[in-house]
């Protein structure tokens, strides 16, 4: 029985990952600005030959390497895994990115109704992800390594973390473009609205869905 839980927790996970990118995926379609912590692999993907998901996956190792230097001997080598997991998101964000790149809005409205769809994707990915209960996304993790080293708050650091990728993100834009790279008002509605469908997701649909499934 354990075992089949494990399986199932790790089908979850991937689906989570898949759903996630096509979120990603749908809000760099919208040309309204990425999610938080999509808004730097973007930004970077514009100013190198890196894809956002080679960047996504660039990003994630530096997370881990941070995760190690901060808790140190405290560290646990399981969490190692969020690499293949690096790995897999990243792939599937450049997979996702490849099937939908014959979409194209034409107008702010349909911009705004590709930015809402991808935040209801991203939200019900990440409900996925934490949900599956195995290894956090390295960005999940770095924030909990922070917390533990410090005993800070996991929402006061996720909110600092996210403004950090932004601020970052606008800082690179500015210095290489002179204008923002994927920060806009769909960033702002991102950052505001996939805690809320992920909460909503994970309480009338994963959760209800994971006792059934675990139960069997």
């Amino acid at each position: 029985m354990k075992e089949k839980n494990v399986v199932k927790r790790c089908l979850l996970l991937i689906f989570g990952l898949l759903i996630m990118a096509y979120g990603v995926a749908l809000s760099i379609k919208a040309g309204l600005g990425t999610s938080p912590i999509s808004s730097l692999p973007y930004t970077l993907s514009q100013l190198t030959p890196l894809t956002v998901g080679t960047a996504t996956i660039a990003m994630h190792c530096a997370l881990i390497l941070l995760q190690i230097l901060l808790l140190r001997r405290g560290y646990s080598p399981i969490q190692l895994m969020q690499l293949p997991i690096a790995l897999l998101f990243g792939y599937l964000t450049d997979f996702t990115l490849m099937t939908i790149q014959s979409l194209s809005p034409s107008t702010y409205i349909e911009q705004w109704i590709y930015c809402l769809l991808g935040v209801l994707l991203v939200g019900i990915g990440v409900s996925c992800e934490v949900n599956a209960n195995l290894i956090p996304l390295a960005g999940e993790g770095f924030i909990l390594a922070v917390c533990k080293t410090f005993s800070l708050p996991f929402p006061t650091i996720k909110i600092c973390f996210d403004c950090t990728l932004v601020a970052l993100s606008c800082i690179l834009g500015f210095i290489f473009q002179g204008k923002l790279l994927g920060v806009r008002e769909g960033t702002i509605a991102a950052a505001l609205l996939v805690g809320l469908v992920a909460k909503q997701t994970t309480k009338w649909l994963i959760q209800p869905l994971i006792k059934r499934l675990w139960a069997e």
